[in-house]
């Protein structure tokens, strides 16, 4: 039974072109008719074009959002090869195609490779990032040119499961503010041509699982089916 004033610690499979926004609204609001005003809060923004593992705190768990957004995450996706975007992923439309001819699958096992461990990276002008108290991506898509500083990521694992170029598929893992968008982009820079992020699933937050996550339209569900006393 649950106890969302108390607080509880919700698994939620995040749709895609969903925000994680949209996902505690679709929340908060079968909450508030059921148990008025109780905190609700998701510990890790996933990006709209992203799927997976989301994790959402009500009542006195959201004192633990902190930490929880500090531990590892795992990933799964594709970057494509041969075109990049604006945003480093679909959300914008591929340009500037070139040539993937030259490079060998080895090539892209060894690129993967280099990655793994600590390292700066600068997050996309199209992220969530704050600049002078401004999201970046709201700045960039005002059309003003935005500095974004680097930050220390580390990245633990990077594992290439399959190669069908133009496609690459990886599961990487890593710690928290690593952008995966970054790493498509940059894995084209290493192999002196052009890449982003094709799809991305997270599949887990430290122990957290999506496997064991709700679909957010089934949560809301059983919560205006709950009986309250």
């Amino acid at each position: 039974m649950y106890n969302f004033v108390d607080g509880e610690t919700l698994l939620i499979d995040k749709p895609l072109d969903w925000t994680s926004f949209d996902v505690v609204n679709k929340l908060k609001y079968p909450l508030k008719r059921k148990f008025g005003n109780i905190k609700i809060g998701h510990a890790g923004t996933l990006d709209p074009r992203a799927t997976g593992l989301l994790v959402i705190c009500t009542g006195k768990k959201t004192k633990t959002i902190d930490e929880i957004q500090q531990q590892n995450k795992t990933y799964s996706g594709c970057i494509f090869l041969g075109a990049e975007t604006e945003s480093y992923d679909t959300e914008k439309p591929a340009i500037n195609q070139q040539s993937i001819a030259h490079i060998t699958e080895q090539q892209v096992l060894d690129c993967a490779q280099t990655f793994v461990g600590e390292q700066l990276q600068y997050p996309p002008k199209h992220s969530a990032v704050k600049i002078d108290g401004k999201r970046a991506y709201s700045l960039a898509r005002a059309n003003i040119d935005v500095e974004v500083r680097p930050r220390l990521v580390h990245i633990y694992q990077f594992e290439i499961t399959q190669i069908d170029l133009p496609y690459v598929y990886f599961k990487i893992e890593c710690s928290k503010g690593t952008y995966i968008r970054t790493i498509a982009h940059d894995f084209g820079k290493k192999l002196q041509n052009v890449a982003y992020l094709f799809s991305l699933r997270r599949e887990k937050i430290g122990n957290y699982d999506v496997k064991d996550a709700f679909q957010v339209e089934e949560l809301a569900k059983q919560i205006d089916n709950l009986e309250t006393t």
